[in-house]
């Protein structure tokens, strides 16, 4: 019928580089789009490639492969509905992100990225050409309208394409999950709809890539920003939007909706999701960590049981002079109601025999810090014997405030190939153990009930470097810390509204201080799921070397 038209949306999780695998997904999309009887079928933006794609979209050779491969995936979509998907594309005029229409063997449109995003983890500009803006393509009874992600985010491309006869917009991204992400996804669209009076489709990639997570969460808004269909957080899915032409144009029926869970479900998610697409996509099943009876620790155990099983989780203790029964009490425990594998490896002997070792080098110098070190490196080393032996990846298990003061040891318990917490400042790690004694999906893999022992949330944090040892002997308490970086970080607060939001000035300064002084130790850290849009890496780049100090609020 000349005024209904069937939109099949897959919101999937492509790989980086797997340019034939990522075509065979977008060819069983197709598939169920035509057995459905689509009348077009629309994956995200740069899912032939996977997206972020980084410098590797910059290499020729990647390129006329991956474009090879968009023309082969044409010549299949025949006897049956349209494809979109995004691809590279260069010619003669410039290199682009861009958007492929194929129908009937061959391609009929493409669609090029006009507004390139140069902002928090985003280095479009030095990737792509901008490509001048697309006009409105058919398909059967429906002109459509393509601004390509960042394209929807500036009322000039989707006003142009009003203009020239668009009658809905079908927006390809690769939108990057942070905390409260989906809000402003609504803002932004609701005011092109406004704008526009069209109805948009907002189609978004899932899945995991280096520290980046694709939410998914694709909807669909009429006019008037009435949410017309929502597809899940974080789950691959295929949905079929119908669409009606009446006196007013064209509509969107009620589709499918799927309610988004609160934040801190989304933020788990996301660890678990991130990790497990990053082993698997760099060819890993299981993993090995130290669980040392803190809470840092035990929350990756659960996060790793949750991704991947708890029998593919291998934790290990490895106790000093300075452990205390009780932590070797709490890890035993933990990894009993896990259900994960749990072994130990004394280190005192390593230390006793390196300390022998560095004896005459270090005569006549007292104790400190440097010998604390020594045990944190020691268990480096045996963690990543035992990963290297195994065929497991190390996980480290520093929060993003120990991250952010340095309250790490490089080389040592830094060690690991991937950081579930990297993002996940103290106090949250707290709030989402509770969280996840509290609450149980059927996406985890762990079991349910309370997996992590209360006494492993509720004692004072420690290293357990030295006899006593508390962490608020070393650094504010976390209340305090977390509120300063969050200032600092998130906030780009100066000294001066930290000092008068309420905090002593000394310790602000101190706190700026590790902070810039630490910059060198994240360099080496390992990637980990980004949560929010201050994470360490691309979102925050600051110098290593660096003298300059915030004198406000003196």
């Amino acid at each position: 019928m000349a005024d209904r038209f069937r939109l099949t949306l897959a919101q999937l999780n492509p790989t980086v580089g797997a340019l034939a695998a990522n075509a065979e997904k977008a060819l069983a999309a197709w598939r169920a789009g035509r057995d459905a009887g689509a009348d077009m079928v629309a994956l995200p933006e740069m899912f032939l490639t996977g997206y972020q794609t980084q410098d590797l979209v910059l290499k020729p050779a990647f390129v006329a492969e991956a474009m090879a491969v968009a023309e082969a995936l044409a010549a299949q979509i025949t006897d049956g509905p349209a494809l979109g998907i995004g691809a590279p594309y260069w010619d003669e005029t410039g290199h682009y992100n861009a958007w492929w229409v194929m129908q009937e063997g061959r391609v009929v449109a493409r669609v090029l990225k006009h507004d390139l995003p140069h902002e928090d983890l985003f280095d479009e500009l030095r990737l792509f050409d901008s490509g001048k803006v697309s006009g409105p393509y058919r398909i059967g009874p429906l002109r459509i309208g393509t601004p390509i992600c960042e394209d929807s985010w500036h009322p000039d491309v989707a006003e142009t394409l009003a203009e020239t006869g668009a009658e809905i917009l079908l927006v390809p991204n690769g939108s990057p999950y942070f905390r409260g992400k989906q809000e402003t996804r609504l803002n932004v669209t609701v005011a092109r709809v406004v704008e526009t009076g069209l109805p948009l489709v907002y189609l978004n990639a899932v899945g995991g890539q280096d520290d980046q997570l694709f939410d998914g969460a694709s909807f669909v808004l009429n006019p008037h920003g009435e949410i017309a269909a929502q597809l899940p957080v974080f789950d691959e899915a295929i949905a079929h939007i119908d669409f009606e032409r009446g006196a007013e144009g064209w509509r969107a029926l009620p589709g499918p909706f799927t309610a988004q869970p609160d934040e801190w479900e989304q933020d788990y998610r996301a660890m678990v999701l991130g990790l497990r697409d990053y082993l698997e996509k760099s060819g890993f099943s299981k993993v090995v960590l130290g669980l040392s009876g803190g809470v840092d620790s035990a929350l990756v155990a659960v996060i790793a049981a949750d991704a991947f099983g708890p029998e593919n989780v291998h934790c290990i203790m490895l106790p000093s002079r300075h452990t205390s029964q009780g932590s070797l009490d709490d890890a035993a425990e933990l990894a009993r109601r896990l259900g994960a594998r749990l072994d130990t490896v004394e280190i005192e002997g390593s230390r006793a025999a390196v300390t022998e070792a560095l004896a005459g080098v270090m005569a006549g110098t007292k104790p400190d810090v440097t010998e604390e070190n020594i045990q944190s490196r020691l268990r480096g080393v045996m963690l990543m014997a035992i990963s290297n032996k195994f065929g497991a990846m190390l996980l480290t298990t520093g929060n993003k405030s120990e991250m952010a003061v340095g309250y790490c040891t490089i080389y040592g318990d830094m060690s690991g190939g991937y950081n579930p917490l990297k993002d996940l400042y103290k106090t949250r790690v707290f709030e989402t153990c509770r969280w996840r004694n509290a609450h149980h999906r059927p996406w985890m893999q762990g079991p349910e009930g309370e997996v992590i022992p209360v006494t492993i949330i509720d004692k004072p944090p420690s290293a357990e470097l030295r006899d006593n040892q508390k962490d608020e002997d070393s650094l504010p308490p976390y209340e305090v810390l977390d509120d300063i970086l969050e200032r600092l970080v998130e906030g780009d607060q100066s000294v001066a509204e930290i000092v008068a939001a309420g905090h002593d000035r000394a310790v602000v300064k101190r706190v700026e201080h590790l902070l810039y002084i630490s910059e060198w130790k994240r360099f080496q850290s390992a990637p980990g799921p980004r949560l929010t849009r201050r994470a360490f890496w691309l979102d925050r780049r600051y110098p290593m070397v660096n003298r300059w100090r915030d004198g406000s609020g003196a």
